[in-house]
């Protein structure tokens, strides 16, 4: 009896948990956000700029850094269309989100023209302040109920299927020794990516109460 009831306040303890149980844990990414994403196998930032691709669909040019204080590499999180992505809610395993760069204001975008220099799928930022087409909506794929700050996801876009990546093609001049960024239609250890510094919105609070790293 008393083994049966020690199990059951195990159980209990860890439903009552933050982030298990469908309740999100106080690191819970959240809609709003700004952050940068670390790429987990070759350890650069997600990154963008003001430089177009020379070949394919001459859009602006998505690459990873190794810096990590550089500006260019924030991105926010908004959803499918602002109504299903309210500031401060923390985003679901499974959501379709858009990455907004901050600074030029295009979205997160792929399509079936060849990456550069693996001739994978060119991943690009597209758009105007925010506002691109169908192609700019991914999926976060990760293990739990909630998108964690601590745990490595995975990006798969909707249009294509393919998965965010990085394989550590380095570019040239202008942009040397920045890495290439693509689509990879199998979900491998080229596709995992992990939340880093940021502004984080906390869930349900005021919009000017946050945590910044």
């Amino acid at each position: 009896m008393r083994r049966r009831c020690c199990c059951l306040l195990l159980l209990l303890a860890l439903l009552c948990e933050p982030g298990r149980g469908g309740e999100p844990g106080p690191g819970a990414v959240t809609c709003g956000s700004v952050l940068k994403l670390l790429n987990t196998r070759h350890n650069v930032r997600l990154h963008s700029h003001e430089v177009k691709y020379g070949s394919g669909s001459g859009q602006q040019s998505v690459t990873g850094v190794e810096a990590s204080d550089d500006a260019n590499s924030y991105w926010r999180i908004r959803g499918k269309n602002d109504d299903t992505c309210q500031r401060g809610t923390p985003v679901k395993c499974g959501q379709a989100i858009r990455l907004t760069h901050v600074n030029t204001g295009k979205n997160l975008h792929t399509h079936h023209f060849p990456s550069p220099l693996s001739n994978n799928q060119e991943v690009s930022a597209f758009g105007d302040d925010g506002e691109g087409d169908d192609l700019d909506i991914w999926t976060v794929q990760c293990s739990g109920t909630h998108w964690e700050r601590e745990d490595a996801v995975r990006f798969k876009h909707i249009g294509t299927d393919v998965f965010l990546s990085i394989t550590g093609e380095q570019y040239g001049h202008p942009i040397r020794g920045q890495r290439e960024v693509h689509g990879m239609n199998s979900p491998n250890h080229h596709n995992y990516w992990m939340a880093m510094e940021g502004v984080f919105i906390k869930p349900s609070m005021d919009p000017a109460k946050h945590d910044e790293l």
